[in-house]
């Protein structure tokens, strides 16, 4: 590869300095590189989007350049970093590696989901990690009604309801209970939050599976009450009766990774289990 696009956290790149040596280890060697600090599209030369930040900041990368037929690779600044191919002490190893196409690659799927108000679409965005419908606050439980491929499913009375993808498993979803599911699988997992019912178990549905919930009203509620979010930063207002259809997305995304490291690997060294 040779033309890439840099995305960097200024809040854990001051200066960005770490964006500067990325630049720096690319340039020298033939690399061509395109700098933003607001998203700003990238050129259509791009081959890979390079992003320097958490977790978090590479979704929201993700999520708005996701459309566009290029690579995305992580360098962690943050804690975790669960979707990183290294550290800020990796950049030299990394930048040579892309440069060389000394890389492996894996797919992985988004899912998709549209908000429907007296059946009108109101909203529509794609989540990589999880989308999440509950209240707008917290301390409140939430009543949904969830259909599975157009039948009624369930019921809930709960803090919130949380559809992840494979990728999203080993975060809120894993918090909450739920599973851990293989990154590359192609599946969905809904669980839900604090349920209060004795039907606290996590879903696992197929990709082709058409998922719908249903906000439940009541007498009292605000319109401002409930809310939908799409990997913890994208969030929409919804009211009594709106309905939140979600399947699997259209695309998916190619992650960079620097040597083929197992599934069981990573667990150990991001997760304690």
């Amino acid at each position: 590869m040779k033309h890439f696009y840099l995305h960097s956290n200024q809040s854990r790149d001051a200066g960005y300095l770490l964006r500067t040596q990325v630049e720096r280890c690319l340039t020298e060697k033939g690399g061509i590189c395109y700098c933003s600090d607001v998203y700003d599209r990238p050129p259509a030369d791009t081959e890979c989007v390079v992003v320097l930040g958490g977790d978090g900041t590479m979704l929201r990368t993700v999520r708005r350049f996701t459309d566009l037929n290029v690579k995305f690779i992580g360098i962690n600044t943050g804690h975790i970093g669960y979707l990183a191919a290294g550290g800020i002490g990796s950049i030299p190893q990394i930048a040579e590696s892309l440069l060389n196409d000394n890389y492996v690659t894996e797919k992985r799927m988004e899912i998709y989901a549209r908000v429907l108000r007296a059946d009108r679409s109101v909203a529509r965005h794609r989540s990589l990690n999880e989308i999440v419908i509950g209240r707008s606050y917290s301390g409140k439980i939430v009543a949904l009604n969830v259909f599975l491929n157009g039948q009624m499913l369930t019921s809930y009375r709960c803090d919130g309801l949380i559809i992840s993808t494979p990728t999203g498993s080993t975060a809120y979803s894993f918090s909450a209970g739920g599973p851990i599911v293989e990154p590359t699988a192609r599946l969905f997992v809904v669980t839900p939050i604090a349920s209060h019912s004795l039907n606290n178990r996590s879903l696992i549905l197929s990709p082709e599976d058409k998922l719908t919930v249903e906000i439940v009203g009541k007498p009292g509620s605000s319109h401002n009450d409930y809310q939908v979010s799409f990997d913890g930063d994208k969030k929409v207002p919804l009211q009594p009766g709106d309905r939140v259809e979600v399947a699997e997305a259209n695309c998916s995304i190619t992650l960079i990774k620097l040597k083929e490291r197992s599934f069981v690997e990573t667990l150990r060294s991001k997760i304690t289990i």
